[in-house]
């Protein structure tokens, strides 16, 4: 129960923000899309190409059970929550955080996601992508974390600290008091 897991959107600075927070507190990062890549020796969307969307859930889902760490910043893909034993595993790694980004800065951060790795069912863009998942990212999340704005990177790992930082799994992760003024 001493991790950290990030869910959002792609673009909504899960690898970028969990990088960061890891080195705040002094904790390992896990990029599951980058365990995903390596298990199967490929990029995510020849895989996507190659086997589906749904195979590739089924990909995510299998390396996000297989996560046994301690201490850790989690960076699922954005798809995590179409598989609930992902969702269920995560939980019990510990809190998960939504980094919630407005759909018109998601579509200048991510530009052309033709190569990205994003399950996107035919004939759907990233607005229909964004609707759908939204309400599932609030849903499974434990806390949310507005990420909206030109807010600093720094900043939003922060934001996450604050919301994390009283849950008893986590007080040996991150010390209270002034002593560590996030």
């Amino acid at each position: 129960m001493d991790n950290i897991t990030l869910v959002g959107m792609p673009g909504s600075g899960k690898s970028t923000v969990g990088v960061v927070l890891a080195k705040m507190l002094g904790m390992d990062f896990v990029d599951t899309d980058l365990l995903i890549q390596q298990r199967e020796g490929a990029l995510l969307q020849e895989l996507i190409d190659r086997h589906g969307n749904e195979a590739f859930l089924d990909m995510e889902r299998d390396a996000i059970c297989s996560l046994n760490c301690r201490r850790s910043v989690i960076a699922p893909g954005g798809s995590v929550i179409h598989r609930e034993e992902s969702l269920r595993h995560l939980h019990a790694l510990g809190p998960i955080v939504y980094l919630k980004v407005p759909l018109d800065e998601l579509l200048v951060r991510l530009g052309d996601i033709s190569k990205r790795g994003i399950t996107l069912p035919a004939g759907q863009g990233v607005p229909d992508l964004y609707a759908a998942r939204c309400p599932l990212y609030e849903a499974c999340a434990d806390f949310t974390a507005d990420c909206s704005g030109n807010q600093r990177i720094e900043d939003s790992a922060r934001q996450v600290i604050r919301l994390v930082r009283d849950l008893p799994a986590l007080r040996d992760v991150i010390p209270a008091g002034p002593a560590r003024n996030f």
